[in-house]
């Protein structure tokens, strides 16, 4: 591991200070930066993700798909555990902290508002995200480009109905347009790019060419997800500094979802014995949140200052550096399972 790997939490934890301290100081910036969208799509942050994950679809290598059939486990815990069972944890989660243990601490509309956008990150599973914790975990980005796919076609159809269900209203307006944009712009195309690149790289020089790129493109990967980052926490700096209690109150049930539902994945994935490479993509898979499509919606449905908007951003707020830590998790564990292979 590089030097960027290594200390990634450090680098992350600094991209946060920086994101706030930049968004405090000069917000009309960032406030030029957020105006930059397509249905609630910000095109710099989609530029940053291209950054960061074109290295990893530089790494598919199409003809090992056909393999992934072999060990189709992995897809069907990828499926169990996103719509499921985390959606409805998220839900029950929400609905037991702001209910009952914070009820004393926030007015009754605040609370349903919360618990609406924690709905919103739970119903989301991850996209772009989980390429980066594939390849920090020596996961295998082929049969990981297959799982996030069979994701997203069933959020097509899955998310307005599950989510209008745990919400409770019939009427829910689903930004469809943003999440078709954001498909393409976090996964199809990036993934077109890695394919077109790869094969120009197989009709020169062959693999050593191949190998070259990505040796320069790894840095890359890192320094477009602390770029995101920093962009994130910049567009959210006034509403973390001036709420800390209920971003603390908000990330207390978030927290508990993602340990929670990684413990059950990764035990579940044992008990499946699945090998190492499949296991932690599919863990984080679930674990993960689509989270810049709940912000869209949340956005679009409750409204930019919202408590749902602010739940979402909680949640940007935790994934990170709790991501980072099941990525630990993760790598000190592999001993746990089978030989690497789909």
């Amino acid at each position: 591991m590089g030097i960027f790997e290594r200390y990634l939490s450090v680098w992350v934890g600094l991209s946060i200070v920086l994101g706030v301290v930049l968004g405090l100081w000069q917000p009309d910036a960032f406030q030029v930066i957020a105006n930059f969208e397509i249905a609630h799509v910000n095109i710099v942050v989609a530029v940053f993700i291209w950054v960061m994950i074109y290295p990893m679809m530089v790494q598919i290598d199409f003809s090992a798909i056909k393999d992934v059939g072999k060990n189709p486990k992995g897809l069907v815990l990828t499926i169990v555990i996103n719509w499921l069972v985390k959606p409805f944890t998220m839900a029950g989660l929400g609905w037991f902290f702001f209910t009952f243990l914070f009820a004393d601490l926030v007015d009754p509309a605040s609370a349903q508002e919360y618990i609406a956008g924690m709905i919103l990150l739970g119903v989301a599973p991850c996209t772009a995200m989980v390429f980066v914790w594939s390849q920090l975990t020596k996961g295998d980005l082929n049969y990981t480009l297959v799982q996030v796919s069979v994701n997203d076609v069933i959020m097509i159809f899955a998310f307005a109905p599950i989510s209008a269900f745990l919400l409770g209203v019939s009427d829910i307006q689903v930004p469809w347009e943003t999440l078709m944009i954001s498909v393409v712009l976090y996964v199809l195309l990036p993934l077109i790019a890695g394919v077109v690149t790869r094969k120009i790289l197989n009709n020169g020089n062959g693999e050593q060419s191949l190998n070259e790129l990505l040796s320069t493109l790894k840095p890359w990967s890192v320094i477009g997800l602390l770029a995101t980052v920093v962009l994130l926490f910049g567009f959210q700096a006034n509403t973390i500094i001036s709420e800390p209690e209920t971003i603390g109150l908000i990330a207390i049930p978030l927290m508990i979802q993602t340990y929670g539902i990684f413990i059950i994945a990764y035990l579940a994935a044992k008990w499946m014995r699945l090998p190492h490479n499949i296991a932690a993509p599919a863990c984080l898979i679930g674990t993960s949140n689509f989270f810049e499509l709940a912000v869209a919606v949340a956005i679009s449905l409750f409204g930019l200052h919202s408590g749902a908007a602010l739940a979402t951003v909680v949640g940007v707020l935790v994934e990170v550096p709790v991501m980072l830590s099941l990525v630990y998790i993760i790598n000190r564990t592999q001993g746990w399972f089978g030989e690497s292979h789909v």
